[in-house]
Parts: structure tokens; sequence; C-alpha cells
């Protein structure tokens, strides 16, 4: 280890950083005055070691766990519903949410919703929705993020798929924020390269478009700035080495400053994005890998002069838009994420849905230009046959 790579901080929530900090769950479980935590996670997970192990150490602590993992790689409305029946029906008084982002977006919404009589989709983020929620009875959360993407444990949403409608839905309420977060870069070495890859570029998306989103937040800006500097740095080192404990923590700490970040916006990467996932269940991070070139020279004109700092920052040869396009180009490559649709099986004729939906995304609203369902449209057909 070259480095400290440990400490604890608040910002936005309590963060327990470093090797070795799962070892602290039963007792961030009892800071959070848990007696009977629900242990959420997604199936892949669920019959690893990590998840075995923290079980079988809340136990021995005194303080028994229930698992509930029938969660997918997008969450459903059906998953949060079948947490919600684990929740209540196991006694439970507190939610571990342990995994990806799907486990941790999945968990935060079974959370919330265990004190809620309406229907999750009610608290859609869409004006004042979140208002309606019922605070008395919310379920005390602990984050561990087994991952380095979403930063969805220093988040207040959660994006669940409406099966029915085939819609990404972004569902909010400020206490949705975990309590306390146990950010264990050991937990994340045993994720193979193109995850590692996926989620990195994710992590990136999340700083970029912060970065590129219109409005005064200097604050937003330099984590956007600070999270790209180290996902440049790290990201292709614990593709290559997944032991690589100081690039695992760098990418662990970039991919919350990326969810931090993003309190000021997104933009038509993740418009994007959400529609191909809720309908065709592609990874989100790979999804957002893949657009961003297109939609970089859709917004060019809106963002050049604003990667520049990024650019410069970076030590680009050079230090412009261009300059960061070819580089992200060549990032994607490294990484090995395929250049286009086409390279995951979609084809044009999902073009011009998939435009509306993107339009009609709540993010969009965060794009640096005002992008109609055309543009969309012309983004996905260009990303389909690889045209910058």
């Amino acid at each position: 280890m070259s480095k400290p790579i440990s400490g604890n901080w608040n910002f936005p929530t309590a963060m327990r950083f470093g090797p070795g900090v799962i070892s602290q769950l039963a007792a961030a479980c009892r800071d959070l005055g848990m007696t009977a935590p629900l242990l959420i996670t997604d199936q892949g997970l669920a019959d690893m070691a990590m998840v075995r192990d923290a079980l079988a150490a809340n136990d021995a602590d005194g303080l028994p766990t229930g698992l509930y993992s029938d969660v997918q790689g997008n969450p459903t409305g059906a998953n949060v519903e079948g947490g919600i029946a684990a929740y209540k029906a196991g006694g439970h008084d507190g939610v571990i949410a342990f995994g990806g982002g799907s486990a941790l977006d999945a968990a935060k919404a079974v959370a919330l919703m265990v004190a809620q009589d309406r229907p999750i989709w009610d608290f859609e983020d869409v004006g004042d929705n979140w208002t309606r929620v019922q605070e008395e009875g919310l379920a005390p959360v602990v984050a561990v993020p087994t991952t380095s993407g979403t930063g969805s444990e220093v988040g207040r949403s959660s994006v669940i798929t409406n099966s029915e409608l085939k819609v990404k839905k972004i569902i909010f309420h400020p206490t949705m924020v975990p309590g306390i977060v146990l950010s264990d870069p050991e937990l994340t070495v045993g994720l193979p390269p193109h995850i590692t890859a996926a989620t990195g570029i994710d992590a990136f998306v999340h700083c970029f478009e912060a970065l590129c989103v219109n409005g005064y937040h200097p604050m937003a800006d330099g984590i956007a700035l600070e999270g790209m500097r180290l996902i440049a740095d790290a990201l292709p080192k614990a593709f290559v080495d997944g032991g690589d404990i100081d690039a695992r923590a760098d990418m662990l700490t970039a991919a919350a400053m990326g969810a931090t970040a993003f309190q000021k916006g997104l933009g038509a990467v993740h418009a994007l994005a959400h529609p191909i996932g809720a309908h065709f269940n592609v990874h989100h991070g790979l999804a957002n890998a893949i657009f961003l070139p297109y939609v970089m020279q859709a917004n060019r004109s809106a963002i050049a002069d604003k990667v520049v700092p990024l650019a410069r920052l970076m030590n680009l040869p050079t230090a412009n838009f261009d300059g960061l396009l070819d580089w992200v180009l060549q990032f994607r490559d490294q990484l090995g994420i395929p250049h286009t649709l086409a390279d995951i099986d979609l084809g044009e004729d999902q073009a011009e849905k998939m435009g509306a939906l993107a339009h009609a995304d709540p993010v969009a609203g965060g794009n640096p230009i005002s992008l109609g369902v055309a543009d969309y449209t012309e983004i996905f057909r260009n990303a389909v046959n690889g045209k910058i």
C-alpha cells in the first residue's frame, strides 16, 4: 500500500472508508439503532463469500441479519415490493444495502417504501412529489458498495424500472441517502475487468455531465473535475490489475464524488441510457460508456469551453474539446468498451422509439443544449453506426 487510503468523513453522509472497514458492519447497524437488519443485495452477489461472511459476522456479533436478493441488474418495482414483503415478514428494523448500483437503489427504495401507503411511482422525482412521503417509520440504511460506478451509496434517489411501462423512474426523497456508508475497496477487487470498465466509465460520465450542466455550482464542478482526474489515472490500473488496492480505493472515492457532483444535474447520455436499460436490460454503465462521445459531439457548441479545464487538468497534449474527445475514444478502446450500439445488437429500427423516450426522460432537462426528439433519434443512429 503506497499511500494512506483510510479515513472517516461526512460529505454528504457519514463515510467509513478504507480496506477492511466491512468489519464495522455490525457496529454501523447498531449506530443507526438496528437490532434485526435485512441485507438486500442482487442475485449475483447473494451466494458470494463477501455476503456470506457479512451475514455470519453479524450473527456472531449478536445481530441476526436476514437476506433478500431478488434484485435484477435493472431493479424493478416488483423487486422493491418483494423486499418490502421480506422486511415486514422478518420483523426487520433496518436495511443493509449491499452491492452495486442496482442493489443499492433497490435497498434504498425498500427502506423508503416500508413506511408508505402509496405506490412507489407516486414518489417519482417530478415537481414536489417527494413531499408526499410519510417520513415516520422510514428504515435506516447502512450502504456497502461493491462496485465503483453509480455512487448510489451517497445519493438521495433510486432508479427503478416500471416494468409495465418499460420506463426507468427516478424515485427521490432527501432522506433516502444512507445513514452510514462502509466503503471498503477490498470488496471490489474481485470485479471482472469488463464490469470494472463499465462501472468506472459510469462514474466518469456522472462527473462529466455534472460539469457540463448549465448553472452556477462551483462546488459540484470542482468535485467533478477531481473525480475525472482520479478515474483517468485509476481506472486503467484497476482494469489491468484488479488487486491494485490503491486504484480500487481511488475508484470508490471517484464514484461517490460523481454522485455528489450530479446533484447539479445530468444530461443526454443518461437520458439515452435509461430507456435502453429498461427495454433491453443493457448494463447502465455500458450504455453510458457507448453513448458518451456521440453526446459530446451533439453538445459541442455548448461545452467546448467548459471542458478546457478538464483537458488541462488531465495534461492532454491538445487541451481543447477535440483533444478530450480523442482521449475519450482512446480511453473506451483501452477498456474494451464497444464503440457502437450495433456491437451490442441494437439497430436503427429502435432509433425513433428510443429517441422519444430519451427526450421524455427527466434528466434530459439538464442537458446543456435543449434537444428535441429528432436530435435524440439522430444521436441514437450515430451511436448505431459509429458516426462521431
